[in-house]
């Protein structure tokens, strides 16, 4: 009889049992919520969003900003996540300190978000594929449909297969994201018409660009505004770090590497994001031309300063990087969907937390939340406001639990796992909120005015099925049913 690990103790002690393959070590950890920020995802598909708002100054200090309001979330939540190392972590978290109610909210917010970011990477990645190799000819509401519908399938059939494929291949999406965005960046400064340090602190307000009945951003008087409309750009894409948490029971030394993941996931993001978008904004001939080009700005820039092979190259590098993005990103959701359902948290949970013997992969929970992604994208193929939900979403999700940290820490949390923020755990948590707050109030402003039909229907929703089912029947984490 062997004698578990470590790892599986721990997970013992939180009323669980090893049942999914432990085969990840720190660097896959690192690299799966690396491969779902992936800055050469929304970094360059959300990019007009940032230049159309405040104009380059605009994306590169927003992007500075919100990199390290970003750092200060994951930083908390390294620490819950350090303590309880478990799948679908922030649910676990919000649950042990805050109670079942906390957790149920906070595994639905984080569930939804990252459906919601599925098929915002999904979307992306096809509509990019088009404006990079099929600029006057974009898909058609139906063949995007279906184009999503066949990408998703086959990461969720890759996923299925196993998480030593998976791993290989969120493994070269690290190395493969790093690759090409240093050679993008690179390439763009040597390509630069100039090098204008100036453009970094240069503020435009472009809103209500291009001129037409289908501006990037409505017109609005005020650059402060503007400005903060503009942060959507880094906001949506420095998410995802979760995938750290969510995969912390595949994670070899988990209480030490997945903190650690997600804390490297998002500054190496952050640094190697930033000077990504200042060399696109250095590479940039003309701002005012550049700000009309709306969605295209980023092709309009690259394929107007580049030979066209190697911006053909460039952009295919692109192309598969968002695929592999999407890859990690169903391993992570199904992961939160499996720990939900273990405790009873969904529908048909008895389906959605089985785990495949042959593969050891939470199989109906990783075709359960493709599905719900595709579905997602028929309600709203618009991606700016699918951006706006997954952002909204998920960061209710990353600050729910640490609210409830930053109640209970020193009174009901007082065992910390080997890592920790010690006193700086606090004032980083209530920046965590605050700018959460924030996040929520800008991605809902037009034309992104939809999510706030999403956000509130999905409210009264869980208001509906906490009050009328989830109370009395969702009976929560196991140590919570043995120590109510």
């Amino acid at each position: 009889m062997s004698v578990p690990s470590d790892d599986e103790s721990t997970l013992s002690k939180l009323g669980y049992v090893q049942e999914l393959a432990r085969c990840l070590g720190g660097f896959s950890n690192f690299a799966i919520s690396l491969s779902i920020i992936c800055i050469l995802a929304g970094g360059l598909t959300s990019f007009h969003l940032g230049f159309a708002a405040a104009g380059p100054g605009g994306v590169c200090i927003g992007w500075a900003a919100c990199g390290l309001f970003s750092l200060a979330v994951a930083a908390t939540m390294g620490q819950l996540a350090s303590a309880y190392p478990t799948a679908g972590g922030l649910y676990h978290w919000a649950s042990t300190l805050g109670g079942r109610g906390w957790g149920w909210a906070t595994a639905w917010f984080n569930l939804a978000g990252l459906i919601a970011v599925l098929a915002a990477i999904n979307v992306g990645m096809v509509l990019f594929a088009f404006g990079a190799f099929a600029p006057d000819d974009p898909p058609s509401p139906l063949t995007q449909a279906i184009l999503v519908a066949l990408v998703t399938a086959s990461q969720a059939a890759i996923n299925h297969s196993g998480m030593r494929v998976t791993r290989i291949l969120t493994d070269l999406s690290g190395y493969w994201i790093m690759l090409v965005a240093v050679v993008l960046t690179i390439s763009l400064f040597l390509a630069a018409p100039a090098i204008d340090w100036s453009r970094l602190r240069t503020f435009q307000n472009l809103t209500g660009t291009p001129a037409g009945d289908a501006p990037v951003w409505p017109r609005v008087e005020s650059v402060a505004w503007a400005f903060a409309l503009g942060l959507l750009l880094p906001a949506y894409t420095i998410t995802g770090f979760d995938a750290s948490a969510h995969t912390a029971e595949e994670t070899l030394s988990a209480a030490l590497n997945v903190p650690k993941g997600i804390i490297r996931s998002v500054w190496v993001s952050g640094v190697f994001g930033w000077f990504m978008v200042v060399g696109i904004v250095m590479a940039i001939p003309d701002l005012n031309v550049a700000a009309e080009q709306g969605t295209n700005v980023f092709f309009h820039t690259l394929r107007g300063v580049m030979p066209p092979v190697w911006a053909n190259i460039l952009l295919g590098g692109c192309v598969l990087a968002q695929y592999l993005c999407g890859l990690a990103t169903v391993t992570s959701t199904s992961r939160m969907a499996f720990a939900f359902a273990r405790d009873g948290g969904l529908p048909t949970s008895h389906w959605v937390r089985r785990v495949s013997k042959k593969f050891q992969t939470p199989a109906v929970a990783i075709w359960g939340i493709s599905t719900a992604a595709v579905l997602f994208t028929m309600y709203t193929p618009v991606y700016s406001t699918i951006t706006a939900v997954c952002t909204i979403f998920l960061y209710v999700s990353y600050v729910l639990p640490t609210i409830t940290g930053f109640i209970a820490h020193g009174n009901r949390w007082t065992v910390m796992g080997p890592w920790h923020l010690g006193r700086w755990y606090r004032p980083l948590a209530a920046i965590s909120v605050l700018g959460c707050a924030g996040l929520i109030f800008i991605g809902i402003q037009p034309p992104n005015d939809q999510a706030v039909i999403v956000l509130g229907a999905f409210v009264l929703t869980l208001l509906a099925g906490w009050f009328g089912y989830a109370a009395k029947h969702f009976p929560g984490p196991p140590h919570l049913r043995e120590n109510p």
